[in-house]
């Protein structure tokens, strides 16, 4: 007779994986060191898992006998995960109406996009369910999604992508509240317990970015590029824009030589006028006007992030799209004279002093103008040096 492992032995065990502890029972170690009871039968070929509880409040003798009554009605021809499942149904109110997760995911979405700042929002959240979620839970009923079923959604990403991995736990969880709002599950939400994921250390992340020094022979290479996204690239660059502003951007958000993007696209939530350069004028100018997005992508939508990062990698660059903005702020502040201020309001950056916001009701337009001109005329230099670009006396003040 097989002996499998006592309850000091399976103590022991950290590493993640699952260990045997008899009748199809199985000691499961998480990614996250989590540790639950799993039976595993096979149907038509077909492997199957189903939670016996947590080892924090079933035991191991406990997980044993479960174990042998799914063993039992095996035998007698009933499939173990359904009557769990069916189960699970009974105990819920008549009027709970089964939907699957992505039904009522993509439901969640049609009501609440509205809300959201930009068409960004929207697709990230359509696009992060799609690639990690739905393969998982999407057929799954909305009522049945337990912590298991959470984990195999998030453990294979936690390791690589904790951010993405904690991002798609919060957009599950939300969705879970939402049913259980509109009675399609119970109240309890698995993707909000407690110790689901391991902590990891929040760190400023600083995007890598080319120095403003070679931006002047980057952008030789960039504008040899034909398509259009480079031209989005481009006019990124020269205006410091946020990607989400330069994807959503319309064609009745320019007036001559000023672009307005509205409150609804900003990170701050308000309008923010930016002053083109002759070149952003000029770029503009030389599009193609289809649709009402200046650099329109698919299904006649603004372009995805994702066909940014496709010209930086065709040209070799290993940069990230945001770090131009750094590149931009780091010229401003090394090879110009001009004030702090102006630099960040260039940049769209909300006033961390809150007596500064009250006097400063301007949104030095004409001060950014010289600025922006200024970047465009540096980066159409390659190979030059630091050198400091002056500013009329009296420009420093306000």
């Amino acid at each position: 007779m097989k002996r499998y492992p006592g309850i000091k032995e399976l103590a022991k065990l950290t590493k993640r994986g699952r260990v045997a502890v008899g009748h199809g029972a199985f000691l499961q170690v998480s990614e996250f060191g989590t540790r639950s009871w799993v039976f595993r039968y096979v149907v038509n070929g077909k492997a199957h898992h189903v939670g016996l509880g947590s080892c924090t409040y079933v035991t191991l003798a406990e997980a044993r006998q479960r174990a042998f009554e799914y063993r039992r009605l095996l035998a007698a021809g009933g499939d173990p995960l359904e009557a769990k499942r069916a189960a699970k149904r009974e105990r819920l109110p008549a009027s709970m109406p089964a939907k699957a997760f992505q039904q009522v995911a993509l439901e969640y979405i049609a009501q609440h996009e509205r809300e959201w700042r930009s068409d960004h929002s929207r697709r990230q959240w359509r696009a992060s369910l799609t690639r990690y979620a739905f393969p998982k839970i999407g057929s799954m009923a909305i009522a049945d999604v337990d912590v298991a079923a959470v984990l195999s959604v998030l453990d294979p990403i936690w390791r690589e992508i904790p951010e993405t991995a904690s991002r798609v736990k919060h957009r599950i969880a939300l969705v879970l509240d939402w049913a259980a709002a509109r009675e399609l599950r119970p109240h309890d939400n698995p993707a909000r317990r407690p110790r689901l994921l391991p902590k990891h250390k929040n760190r400023v992340k600083h995007f890598t970015a080319i120095p403003y020094t070679d931006i002047g022979a980057f952008m030789v290479e960039l504008r040899a590029q034909e398509e259009l996204s480079a031209r989005a690239l481009e006019f990124l660059i020269l205006t410091a824009a946020r990607t989400g502003e330069l994807l959503g951007a319309r064609w009745d958000e320019i007036s001559g030589d000023t672009w307005t993007i509205p409150g609804g696209r900003t990170k701050t939530g308000e309008a923010h006028r930016v002053p083109l350069s002759g070149r952003a004028v000029e770029l503009l100018s030389g599009l193609p006007r289809v649709g009402q997005h200046i650099f329109p992508g698919r299904a006649g939508e603004g372009m995805g992030e994702t066909t940014l990062r496709k010209v930086l990698k065709r040209m070799g660059y290993r940069v990230t799209v945001h770090g131009f903005r750094s590149s931009f702020r780091d010229w401003a502040a090394e090879a110009t004279a001009y004030p702090n201020h102006v630099a960040e309001q260039a940049l769209a950056h909300a006033i961390g002093n809150g007596v500064e916001a009250a006097y400063r009701r301007g949104d030095l337009f004409e001060k950014r103008r010289q600025l922006m001109q200024a970047w465009a005329d540096y980066c159409a230099r390659p190979n030059v040096e630091a050198d400091v670009v002056p500013i009329r006396r009296g420009e420093a003040s306000r």
